[in-house]
This record gives structure tokens, C-alpha cells and sequence, in this order.
């Protein structure tokens, strides 16, 4: 039996965690990724646009107070991707 690969854009500890942690909330606004990922600015950033190049998260971008507010979310397609992801690693580990 073939195994099945695992997704090259999610086998990457920061676009991981990034998507993990948005499966489990609505939305999560830029520093509170931050803070949870304990990425730099430039790497969170570069990494969500990635994601949102694969239609894996969507970013929504406003004004709050007159700062930058961005905000992302995970889509249904980027949670498909997760759990297929974390299917394939489990039959890899024969979990």
C-alpha cells in the first residue's frame, strides 16, 4: 500500500501552527497569531500569505483606532486540508 503524502504547504512548523490554531477559533487578528506562534512579523506574514495564496485561510484587512487590523480566518478548504493532513500523518505513525 501507498502512503499518502503528506501536504507540503502544512509540513511547515509555522503554517502548522497557524492553520491549527485558526481551525479552533472563528478569527484571529495578526498579534494574537503572533502570540501564539512566536513567529517574527516578516515570517508571520509571509506565511499567511502563502496560506491565503491556497485559498487554505482567508485575511481580511481593516482599520481599528487607525492601526492596521488584519484579521484571518480558516477556510473550509484549509480545514479539509488539516484534517487530511493529520489523517495521513497518523496512518504514517500507524496511529
Amino acid at each position: 500500500q501507498k502512503m499518502n503524502k503528506l501536504d507540503k504547504l502544512l509540513h511547515q512548523e509555522l503554517r502548522l501552527a497557524i492553520v491549527s490554531y485558526l481551525s479552533g477559533v472563528e478569527w484571529a487578528n495578526f498579534n494574537k497569531l503572533l502570540d501564539v506562534t512566536e513567529a517574527t512579523k516578516g515570517n508571520l506574514s509571509v506565511q499567511i500569505k502563502k496560506l491565503e495564496n491556497a485559498d487554505y485561510i482567508s485575511i481580511k484587512k481593516s482599520f481599528k483606532d487607525n492601526y492596521p487590523l488584519t484579521q484571518c480566518k480558516i477556510t473550509p478548504k484549509g480545514q479539509k486540508a488539516l484534517d487530511a493532513y493529520i489523517s495521513n500523518l497518523k496512518d504514517l505513525l500507524k496511529l
